[in-house]
């Protein structure tokens, strides 16, 4: 599937639609979703262009993959939700029901 620049999420990274930003480094962004299905929903992406996680481990460079799995521990730690506990989801296109094709992990 190929990557639409016109996703919500491009647009956000873009700066063309405001978020409520929980974290921002170089290579990712963590901000509150807008829909939350939980107390705390937070939603960690990558700021390449990346469909999906397949997408990503294949195409992405080793500090964009190193700083994805970074960026969510210290959101986890920022939140205060390493000692009680947390969950960590991606959905892996259509049939899975990921409803924005840019790689995006729940928090």
């Amino acid at each position: 599937m190929a990557y639409d620049p016109d996703n919500i999420f491009a647009k956000i990274l873009r700066g063309e639609i405001p978020c409520k930003k929980v974290y921002e480094d170089d290579h990712v962004l963590a901000f509150d979703d807008v829909n939350p299905q939980a107390p705390v929903h937070v939603l960690v992406i990558p700021k390449g262009a990346y469909v999906s996680m397949a997408d990503f481990t294949e195409h992405a460079t080793d500090a964009e993959i190193a700083g994805l799995i970074r960026a969510v521990g210290r959101v986890a730690e920022e939140l205060g939700l390493v000692e009680g506990g947390w969950r960590l989801l991606a959905n892996h296109g259509r049939d899975a029901h990921q409803e924005v094709m840019h790689l995006h992990l729940h928090i």
